[in-house]
């Protein structure tokens, strides 16, 4: 199998420099590439590449704001988080944001294949303790009185949300009639005074507290 690769940084040379080292490849195609997180948004879902390349940090948005959004349109796209920052909280917006992988741009270029090849396969480069804790303690351990307001079922709700889960792909997770999360979503912005998905997604990411990191961080 050919693996297709989408590259979104907003450095031409880095873009480039990725570029070729992934096409020297015989399994790997790169399909598409973008300096913009609203481009690489737009065009990532048409062109369903295997894996995402993303830059953390962008001038209109974040690659892991594109993770999300992409992976709500369609969730078999893998998504690959490649940035110079060692950033706790970028890290667990990732983890919520859908990524399978958070690597240093400071990485060997056979590693960084490498880990391109295990996500296309399925795997993911985080630890899956540290994933399942970081999405589980959130809604724990925070103080705002409006988690008070949903029940369990609604909490359930909201992290399916954040890990940018279709109502369909809800309603399968939770054996929920689609109209039936339909209306849990729209109680559930409500009592958070929320008018979108987005903004509940950057909520549960931002009420994460500090726990960590997978052991393989920076690393495949």
């Amino acid at each position: 199998m050919t693996i297709r690769v989408y590259l979104l940084d907003d450095h031409e040379v880095v873009r480039r420099g990725l570029r070729e080292l992934l096409e020297v490849e015989d399994d790997i195609e790169v399909v598409g590439e973008s300096a913009s997180a609203g481009e690489a948004t737009r065009r990532i879902p048409a062109l369903r590449p295997h894996v995402m390349v993303l830059d953390a940090r962008l001038p209109d948005g974040s690659g892991i704001d594109v993770c999300r959004d992409v992976r709500s349109i369609d969730p078999s796209v893998a998504g690959i988080i490649l940035t110079s920052y060692d950033d706790d909280d970028a890290l667990r917006s990732a983890v919520l944001a859908g990524a399978v992988g958070y690597l240093l741009k400071d990485i060997r270029g056979n590693d960084l294949v490498a880990s391109i090849r295990r996500v296309a396969a399925g795997e993911s480069l985080l630890d899956s303790a540290v994933v399942a804790r970081l999405r589980e303690q959130w809604g724990h351990d925070v103080q705002d009185p409006r988690l008070a307001t949903l029940s369990p079922q609604e909490r359930r709700i909201l992290q399916h949300i954040a890990e940018g889960l279709t109502n369909r792909q809800i309603g399968t997770t939770m054996s929920l009639a689609e109209k039936t999360v339909k209306n849990y979503v729209t109680s559930v912005l409500a009592k958070m005074g929320m008018e979108s998905r987005t903004q509940a997604a950057v909520y549960v990411a931002s009420q994460v507290p500090p726990s960590g990191r997978p052991g393989n961080h920076g690393q495949p």
